[in-house]
């Protein structure tokens, strides 16, 4: 069973292409994370958010990574960092025609 992340956090920017430009190695490195499966980065300017969801193979793999994730974004100086793991449903999400491995 597959497991998904969502972590949020307020942001002032960058956000679209300037973001993309300057955390695309962030990105690269998170493909090498142990149990990775995809990411979909997400971003609100208008209430200037930024998070991410992920998804794991384990509940292990995905709480160790938001663990250190956490601790990496508060280095950067961010702070009201939101993050939760939650099972999948694969029946109901292969119905809906959600991005299951």
């Amino acid at each position: 069973m597959s497991v998904i992340m969502y972590v949020a956090f307020p942001h002032n920017g960058p956000f679209g292409e300037e973001l993309k430009n300057e955390l695309s190695g962030l990105a690269q490195s998170i493909n090498g994370e142990p149990g990775f499966i995809w990411k979909i980065w997400t971003e609100n300017q208008a209430d200037k958010t930024a998070g991410g969801v992920y998804m794991f193979d384990t509940r292990e793999n995905a709480e160790k990574y938001l663990t250190m994730h956490t601790e990496r974004l508060t280095k950067f100086g961010y702070s009201g960092i939101s993050g939760k793991v939650y099972e999948t449903n694969e029946g109901l999400t292969a119905i809906n025609r959600g991005p299951i491995k």
